[in-house]
C-alpha cells in the first residue's frame, strides 16, 4: 500500500521534491566544497583503516582490506570521484534528472561512508533515499525526469521496433 502510493501519488512525488531538494543541497554543498577547498581523502582513509583495530573496532576487517588495498593506492582517483560525485548527485537530485540513478549514488557514497565508520548525517541521508529508490520515476514526476524518462522510452522502443522489423 505504502510503495503504491510512493509511485503512484502525486502528493507523494512533491514530497520526494523536498525530500530531493534537502538530499541535492547536502550533496551539492560537500561536493563543491570539496571541488574548491582542495580535496585529500588520504587522511579519511588512513582514519577508516585505523578504525578496524581495537575490541569494537567501526570498521569491518573486510572493508579496511579494500580500503587499504584499493583505495588509498588509488586515492587520485578517488580525489576525482568523492567530490565530482557528490556534486552530480546533487545536481540530478535537484533538477529531478535521471533521479532514481542520482539515488542510488548517492546511496553507495553514504554506504561507503558509513562502512569507514563515518556516521554524521550519512544514515539519514539513506533513510531518505529510499523513500526515492522504492518511488522509482514519481521520485522525478515534478523534475526534469518527466520530459526526458519518456523521450527515453520512445527512443527505446522506436530501436526495438527497427530491430524486430529487421529479424522478422
Amino acid at each position: 500500500m505504502v510503495v503504491k502510493w510512493l509511485r503512484e501519488n502525486n502528493v507523494a512525488a512533491g514530497l520526494l521534491v523536498l525530500f530531493r531538494l534537502y538530499l541535492g543541497y547536502q550533496w551539492i554543498h560537500g561536493g563543491w566544497g570539496k571541488i574548491t577547498g582542495g580535496f585529500d581523502a588520504s587522511g579519511f582513509l588512513q582514519g577508516a583503516i585505523g578504525k578496524a583495530s581495537g575490541d569494537h573496532p567501526a570498521v569491518q576487517a573486510w572493508w579496511a582490506g579494500f580500503l587499504e588495498g584499493f583505495a588509498l593506492p588509488n586515492v587520485d582517483l578517488f580525489n576525482v570521484l568523492v567530490p565530482w560525485g557528490e556534486l552530480l548527485v546533487g545536481l540530478g537530485l535537484i533538477l529531478g534528472t535521471f533521479t532514481t540513478f542520482a539515488a542510488l549514488m548517492g546511496s553507495t557514497m553514504n554506504f561507503a561512508f558509513l562502512f569507514s565508520g563515518t556516521v554524521s548525517t550519512n544514515a539519514q541521508m539513506v533513510l531518505l533515499t529510499v523513500f526515492i529508490l522504492v518511488a522509482g520515476a514519481n521520485a522525478g514526476k515534478y523534475g526534469l525526469d518527466r520530459i526526458i524518462l519518456p523521450y527515453i522510452r520512445r527512443k527505446t522502443m522506436n530501436k526495438e521496433e527497427k530491430a524486430h522489423k529487421v529479424t522478422v
